[in-house]
């Protein structure tokens, strides 16, 4: 990141402005509204900024500045129209370690101003650093739209029981718990609607009812979908949010771990061809070890947990030793590659059905019912096939299918990385043993195939092959 976000506390703290137009009068009122004193420094000061004056009690000087100014103010604002000054401003700041920002001139600034969305006590601010200020504007207004400003009095509620749920609640997980339950449920509904005084009575008694031992682990069991994070679901990313624990697979990206709580544990539990992390009964035992142990478990899946994720073999380990989880589907890989490759699963022209298969079985072997895979009109979408590409177009061929038949590669479908080869049944096996192919991947056969560059739309900086 460009910037580290930091809240700066600046109640009764010595703020200097230099500068005293309607620019500068803007950044005075976030500094007010922040409790700073503040001094404006100008050699002519705008009518708003003299009605500020008596508002919040500003000093102002009308005069140049010079380096001597900057005394022992905490944080500066240059907000002037001449660049020499604004130059002379960001150095001597700098060479004292004062925090300087130079309006709209991110190259001498040492902070930036956010936009920001107050919902006193609770502040979020969204940045561009520097960039593109209008977008985050923007994005401060869709923020805005989904907090509304009953969430500071709920702020303002949880501070009041802070300590009294401290006190009855000794473990710091358990405690997260109930407080989640209580942003999320009857208690933070009462304060939406203004029933502030019902909002407490209804605290105190969810307090006064709360057994610490009731709070049991659980498993939620979550598809973390072909790769892309904005196709999760909402209530994966929920439940991604509130886990003491994520249990993963070397299928979910990057970018969609980082969406999970950044205090959980997180543990890596993939699987590679003959290296597996953990084996998956180790799995199944870790899930309901940790849910005994009073854990909210995420087990992140990439693709959907009941296809080919062996989902079902977790869950039976779960209802054997009593434990709650919950299934969140995902959008499995078949979909969401052939989508973002631009092939359709099935098609009115191509294909009537469409069948899911595994690319390899637990002897490493690829023993399927090719009489079956090798009629006509259907698409086939083969998981796990790239060691057994070769076999598979041979198998296919040697049951009737034709040589020519189209068939494609899918690399890392639905994510920046993305890569689509295709060929035939006859060529494919020849163009991937040239290729550095990089799993996941995805096999799709069938005459669908054929519409990749037609209909292909998800655009990367990869070219079409």
């Amino acid at each position: 990141m460009d910037y580290f976000p930091v809240f700066l506390k600046l109640t009764d703290q010595a703020c200097l402005v230099i500068g005293a137009g309607e620019i500068a009068a803007r950044k005075i009122e976030l500094l007010a509204r922040a409790g700073a004193k503040i001094t404006v420094i100008a050699r002519e000061i705008s009518p708003t900024v003299l009605n500020l004056q008596t508002i919040h009690h500003l000093t102002l000087l009308q005069k140049s500045f010079v380096p001597a100014d900057l005394g022992k103010f905490k944080l500066v604002v240059s907000a002037t129209d001449n660049p020499e000054t604004n130059q002379l401003v960001a150095k001597t700041a700098d060479e004292q370690n004062i925090p300087v920002n130079v309006v709209d001139n991110p190259e001498l600034c040492s902070f930036i101003f956010p936009a920001i969305i107050d919902r006193s006590p609770i502040i979020a601010a969204v940045s561009s650093g520097g960039a593109a200020p209008v977008l985050a504007r923007l994005l401060r207004a869709k923020i805005e739209s989904v907090i509304p400003p009953s969430y500071g009095r709920l702020a303002d509620l949880a501070n009041q029981f802070r300590d009294k749920v401290k006190q009855h609640i000794k473990q710091p997980a358990q405690r997260r718990i109930f407080w989640e339950n209580i942003f999320q449920g009857p208690v933070a509904e009462l304060v939406f609607s203004g029933k502030e005084q019902d909002a407490e009575r209804q605290l105190e008694q969810t307090l006064l009812n709360q057994e610490q031992d009731a709070n049991l682990g659980e498993v939620y069991l979550v598809g973390a979908g072909p790769g892309a994070p904005d196709l999760l679901t909402f209530r994966a990313l929920r439940l991604m949010q509130q886990a003491d624990v994520v249990v993963y697979d070397r299928l979910v990206s990057p970018e969609i771990l980082d969406l999970a709580r950044r205090d959980a544990e997180k543990i890596y539990v993939g699987k590679q061809r003959q290296n597996h992390a953990l084996p998956q009964e180790s799995i199944n035992t870790l899930l309901a070890d940790l849910a005994k142990a009073g854990k909210r478990v995420v087990r992140l899946k990439g693709g959907d947990p009941f296809i080919f994720g062996r989902g079902g073999e977790e869950i039976e380990t779960l209802m054997q030793q009593g434990i709650n989880f919950q299934v969140v589907p995902g959008i499995t890989a078949a979909s969401g590659c052939a989508t973002y490759a631009g092939i359709p699963l099935t098609h009115r022209d191509h294909a009537q059905s469409c069948t899911f298969v595994t690319g390899h079985l637990k002897d490493n072997s690829v023993n399927l019912n090719w009489t079956q895979l090798a009629a006509p009109n259907q698409t086939i979408v083969i998981y796990m096939g790239l060691v057994g590409l070769e076999k598979i177009c041979q198998s296919l061929i040697a049951h009737g299918s034709s040589k020519d038949l189209p068939i494609a590669i899918v690399q890392q479908g639905t994510t920046s990385n993305q890569r689509v080869i295709t060929g035939t049944l006859a060529t494919l096996p020849g163009k991937v043993a040239d290729q550095d192919i990089k799993p996941p991947t995805l096999i799709i056969i069938g005459t669908v195939v054929t519409l990749h560059h037609k209909l292909s739309w998800f655009q990367t900086s990869r070219p079409m092959e």
